[in-house]
């Protein structure tokens, strides 16, 4: 976790990714799914996740999600590209999105 700046970490995971798939990787594979910022790298993931969930990451593995087309009438545009992120926490790690902040 040295050597990255704090605030940058912080940043870099938007979102939990909640769908079938996700809910099946995690109950299967122990993997959460992140929403992360496009220019964001895996060690910098691995960082932010410890950071922010006070949990030990194994692996990351990150996809890059292509925008779809959408019509609206006879104009046609698309959605941007995301990225999305894989973690793998280490044995007997959890990350529970339900509890409480202090």
């Amino acid at each position: 976790m040295t050597g990255f700046n704090q605030e940058r970490l912080m940043k870099l995971i938007l979102a939990p990714v909640v769908s079938e798939k996700s809910t099946y990787v995690a109950d299967r594979a122990g993997q959460y799914v992140f929403r992360v910022a496009q220019d964001a790298t895996k060690p910098e993931i691995k960082a932010a996740v410890e950071l922010m969930f006070k949990t030990q990451v194994e692996s990351v593995q990150v996809a890059n999600v292509k925008g779809k087309r959408k019509r609206f009438g006879r104009y046609e545009g698309r959605r941007r590209n995301w990225k999305k992120a894989y973690v793998c926490l280490k044995p007997g790690q959890e990350i529970n999105f339900a509890a409480e902040v202090k």
